[in-house]
C-alpha cells in the first residue's frame, strides 16, 4: 500500500519539489481512503480540515457559499488535492463546500505533516500558492466596483501613503479578500508560512508570541493594520507571532509577489517595515523573544541557561555561631553534609563553614574543638537570588573563586545551598569545570590544552541561549584564571620581585572584552625603587614581562603587533613615569599624537598589586581636569571609525584581497568602545567595560534610559556576530578565528538588524562630534 501510494505521489508536480526523505515523510503518515458517493466532504467556513486529500480515482464538486444558495464553482479531480490551500492559508478551515459525485479513492495526509512539509520545502508552499489562490478569495463583488473600493482602503493605509498614484492603482487591482470566523488561529508563530500581506478590513485580531503557554508581546489589530510584512521580508516566510481572530474579521490580501516588487522599487515602502522590526529588536523583550526564534538551539550547555531551582539544596543544614566545633562537626556529620551555614543576629555576619575548614583551621592548627564554630566561619556567606539562573551562579562562583553560595528568597531568607560539585554533577564539561583544571594545571601544556577547548564552550553557550556579555565575562574568567596561573608560573622561576608591582592589561583585556581573538596588549608598573637599584630593579621586571608574555603567547594570546607589551622597556616603568606618560598624553597639542595612546586608557589590575593600578587612575581624572582640547582630540579620532554603510544604505565592504566582499566588525563596534570611553572618562567613570560604563553613564544620567538601551542591545548583537564568525573559523572552517563578516552570508534578519545598527551608531557619533567637537 506504502509502495503504491510513494509511485502515485512522485507523479504529481505537486510533490516534485519535495526531497526523499520529505517524501518518505509524507508517505510514512499518509492513508488510502474510500469516500461513497454523495458523501459530504466539508461545509465552507465551518468544517475544520484535518486531512488533505490527494484524488486517485474519482471526483469531488466544489460549492461557493456566500449568500446561504451554494452555487457550483468547480471540481477536484484525479490526480488534484483537496485542502491543502485551507490548510495552508486559511488556519484549517474550509474554503468551499464540498462532497463526492463519484464513488471516490484518496490518499489522506494529516494536516499536521502538510504543515511541516510547507516549513521546511518553500518550493512545495509556493506551488499551491501560484497554482490554487484563484479559489481561496472572495469574487463575488463586480470588479471595477472592488478595485475602485481597494484603492480606497490602500490610500489611507501606511506604507502604500507613500507610493505613486500608479502603483497604487496596480496594487489595488491585485488586492483580494479574505473573511475569518471568531477564534480562527490563523497563523502560528514559526510553523505557518505567510504568503500574503494581510490588512485588516474589518473585525478585530490579535498577535502575539506564545512561550511555554504564555502569550507574550500581545498586540490588537483594529481597521488599516496589518500583518506578514516582517514574516516575509526579514524571516523567509515563517510567521513571526501567532495571529487570532477574536471578532469576525475581514481581510485585504496583497500576493508576495507583488509586495516583494514594491519593496524592491521603494525603499521607503521597504522601510517601513524594516524600519519597525530594527526598533522592536533594540528593545529588551522582543530581542529576547527573537533570539529564541531565530537562533539554533543546542542542548549540550542549555542547562545553564535554566533555573537554579533545577539543582540547589532546598534544606541547607544551619548552625549558631555560638555553637562548638565539636556540635557543629556532629551536626554536620549526622545530616550528611559537607557545610553548615552559621546564623547570626547580624547579616553581614551569616557565614558558613565547610570540611575543608575544619582541616586548615581547626586540625592543622590545634585549635580547640569547644571553640565557638563562629570563630572559624568564612563571613559573609556569598548568596544568589533564588530566580538567578544556572550561568549566573557559575559565573559568580568562577569569578570569586569559591564553592558555595546560599540560595536567598525575595525575604532574603537562606532557602537552599549550591556547590560547584552540584553544577559538576549536573554537567561533567561545564566552564567550572574548565576553571578547576587551568587552576589546578602543573604545566604549561595543560593550560595550552585547556585554552584549545574555548571555541567548543563558547559556540555551545551561544547556541543555548547566552547573551554576548556573558559569554565575554566568560571568556575574560577564563583569560584572567590563565593569567594568574601563568604569572604564578613566571614568579616561581623568577624568585620574589624586589618591589611592589602590578600586571597592568590594557585594550580589549583591560575592558573584559576578549574573544577568541584576541592579542597581548599589557604592561608593568612598579613602585619606584631606590636610585641605587633602579637598574637592577628594572632588569628583573623586563626579564618578568619576558617571560610572562612569551608564555601567554604559546598558550595561544599572540604577540601585540604593536609591540605594546611588558617585555619591551618602554610599557615596563615605575609609577611615577606612567603618570608622566598619561600626563603627556593628555596635554597632547594634536589628536594624532593619541591614536596610538588611547589603548592604555583602558586599563585594569590583571595580576599584582591593585592600589598601584588605583593611584594611577586618581592620577588619570585629576589630569583631565580642564582639557577640554583632550577629549576634542580623542573624538576627533574616534569619529575616524566609520560604520561600514555606504550612502545608499549599502554595505562598504573590502574590494580585493583574502577578505574581499567582508568588512570587519571589530572596527565596526569600535565607534561604541569610544563613545562609551569618551563620556566615561569625562564622568570619571572607574569601570573599563563597555557596558559598565554604558549603564553608569545611564545612571549618571549622561545618557537617557532609551540611548543606553540602543546603545548595549547594538554593541551585543555586533558582539554576537562576531563571536559566531569566530567560532565558525575555528570549528568549521578549520582556520584562526578572524572578525570579518560577509554580508551576503548573514540572513535577511541579520543584515537589517546591521544596517539599523549603524544608522543608530552613525546618530550617536553625531551626538559626541557636537558636544565635543561642536560641528552637528
Amino acid at each position: 500500500m506504502k509502495a503504491g501510494i510513494f509511485r502515485f505521489l512522485s507523479s504529481m508536480p505537486h510533490f516534485s519539489f519535495l526531497t526523499k526523505e520529505e517524501l518518505d515523510l509524507v508517505v510514512s503518515k499518509a492513508e488510502l481512503i474510500h469516500l461513497p458517493k454523495g458523501r459530504p466532504v466539508s461545509t465552507q467556513g465551518k468544517t475544520r480540515i484535518e486531512n488533505v486529500l490527494v484524488i486517485m480515482r474519482g471526483q469531488l464538486s466544489l460549492y461557493q457559499d456566500d449568500r446561504g444558495e451554494p452555487e457550483l464553482s468547480g471540481y477536484i479531480k484525479q490526480g488534484e488535492v483537496f485542502g491543502g490551500i485551507s490548510v495552508m492559508l486559511n488556519a484549517g478551515i474550509s474554503l468551499r463546500t464540498a462532497k463526492v459525485d463519484t464513488d471516490l479513492r484518496a490518499i489522506s495526509i494529516p494536516d499536521s505533516v502538510i504543515m511541516e512539509i510547507c516549513k521546511k520545502n518553500k518550493a512545495f508552499y509556493e506551488y499551491f500558492l501560484a497554482n490554487f489562490s484563484n479559489n481561496i478569495f472572495d469574487k463575488s463583488l463586480d470588479a471595477i466596483t472592488w478595485v475602485v473600493q481597494a484603492r480606497l482602503f490602500l490610500s489611507g493605509i501606511d506604507p502604500f501613503t507613500f507610493l505613486p498614484e500608479d502603483e497604487l492603482d496596480l496594487a489595488a487591482q491585485a488586492l483580494s479578500r479574505i473573511t475569518y470566523p471568531r477564534g480562527t488561529v490563523a497563523f502560528v508563530q514559526g510553523k505557518t508560512r505567510v504568503g500574503y500581506l494581510y490588512m485588516l478590513q474589518k473585525g478585530a485580531a490579535e498577535r502575539y508570541f506564545e512561550e511555554k503557554g504564555v502569550k507574550k508581546m500581545r498586540d490588537l489589530l483594529s481597521e488599516g493594520d496589518l500583518f506578514g510584512g516582517i514574516s516575509m521580508l526579514l524571516h523567509d516566510g515563517l510567521s513571526v507571532r501567532t495571529l487570532e481572530v477574536i471578532e469576525d474579521a475581514t481581510f485585504c490580501v496583497l500576493p508576495s509577489h507583488v509586495f516583494f516588487e514594491l519593496c524592491e522599487k521603494y525603499s521607503v515602502f521597504s522601510d517601513f517595515f524594516s524600519d519597525t522590526f530594527g526598533k522592536r529588536m533594540l528593545s529588551r523583550s522582543y530581542a529576547a523573544i527573537m533570539a529564541k526564534t531565530l537562533q539554533p538551539q543546542e542542548g549540550s550547555l542549555q542547562f545553564f541557561n535554566q533555573p537554579l531551582s533545577q539543582i540547589y539544596s532546598r534544606h541547607p543544614v544551619f548552625c549558631d555561631a555560638g555553637d562548638t566545633i565539636r556540635d557543629a562537626a556532629g551536626t554536620m556529620m549526622r545530616q550528611k553534609s559537607s557545610y553548615a551555614v552559621i546564623r547570626s543576629n547580624d547579616p553581614q555576619q551569616v557565614g558558613i563553614v565547610t570540611e575543608r575548614d575544619f582541616a586548615r583551621k581547626v586540625i592543622a592548627c590545634g585549635l580547640s574543638i569547644d571553640k565557638p564554630v563562629g570563630s572559624i566561619m568564612s563571613a559573609p556567606l556569598r548568596t544568589i537570588s533564588d530566580k538567578a539562573l544556572v550561568f549566573e551562579a557559575m559565573m559568580t562562583m568562577m569569578e570569586e573563586d569559591f564553592q558555595h553560595l546560599g540560595i536567598r528568597d525575595g525575604a532574603e531568607n537562606i532557602i537552599g545551598m549550591l556547590s560547584s560539585k552540584d553544577i559538576l554533577a549536573y554537567q561533567g564539561q561545564s566552564p567550572l569545570f574548565l576553571l578547576r583544571e587551568i587552576q589546578m594545571a602543573t604545566d604549561l601544556g595543560i593550560i595550552i590544552e585547556k585554552h584549545q577547548q574555548l571555541p567548543r564552550l563558547v559556540r555551545s553557550l551561544i547556541h543555548s541561549g547566552a547573551t554576548a556579555k556573558n559569554v565575554t565575562r566568560f571568556i575574560t574568567t577564563v583569560s584572567d584564571a590563565i593569567l594568574n596561573k601563568l604569572m604564578s608560573m613566571t614568579l616561581d622561576a623568577m624568585g620574589p620581585p624586589p618591589a611592589p608591582f602590578a600586571f597592568m592589561i590594557l585594550g580589549s583585556e583591560g575592558r573584559q572584552e576578549q574573544t577568541l581573538k584576541t592579542d597581548q596588549d599589557n604592561a608593568i608598573v612598579y613602585q619606584d625603587p631606590e636610585p641605587a637599584v633602579a637598574e637592577a630593579v628594572k632588569a628583573y621586571f623586563l626579564k618578568f614581562g619576558d617571560i610572562a608574555c612569551t608564555h601567554l603567547d604559546r598558550v595561544g594570546y599572540d604577540f601585540c603587533t604593536g609591540d605594546v607589551m611588558a617585555k619591551n622597556p618602554l610599557w615596563c616603568q615605575p609609577i611615577s613615569q606612567w603618570k608622566r606618560y598619561f600626563s603627556d598624553w593628555i596635554h597632547a597639542a594634536e589628536a594624532e599624537d593619541l591614536l596610538q595612546a588611547s589603548i592604555f586608557f583602558d586599563f585594569r589590575c590583571g595580576f599584582g598589586d591593585g592600589t598601584l593600578i588605583a593611584e594611577l587612575r586618581k592620577h588619570l581624572f585629576a589630569s583631565l581636569d580642564g582639557w577640554s582640547g583632550f577629549f576634542r582630540h580623542l573624538t576627533e579620532n574616534a569619529l575616524n571609525f566609520k560604520p561600514p554603510l555606504g550612502f545608499f544604505r549599502n554595505f562598504v565592504v573590502e574590494s580585493k584581497g583574502r577578505h574581499r566582499n567582508a568588512f570587519d566588525i571589530k572596527s565596526a563596534m569600535t565607534p561604541v568602545v569610544d563613545f562609551a570611553r569618551v563620556y566615561a572618562l569625562k564622568n570619571r567613570i572607574d569601570e573599563t567595560n563597555t557596558l559598565e560604563r554604558l549603564d553608569q553613564l545611564r545612571i549618571k544620567k549622561v545618557i537617557s534610559l532609551q540611548e543606553y538601551e540602543e546603545l548595549e542591545k547594538a554593541y551585543s548583537f555586533l558582539m554576537q556576530l562576531r563571536f559566531v564568525r569566530q567560532i565558525t573559523a575555528v570549528m568549521d572552517d578549520n582556520k584562526k578565528p578572524d572578525n570579518y563578516i560577509t554580508p551576503k552570508k548573514l540572513t535577511h534578519i541579520e543584515q537589517t538588524m546591521l544596517k539599523e545598527i549603524f544608522k543608530r551608531v552613525e546618530k550617536f557619533q553625531s551626538k559626541m562630534n557636537f558636544e565635543f567637537i561642536g560641528i552637528a
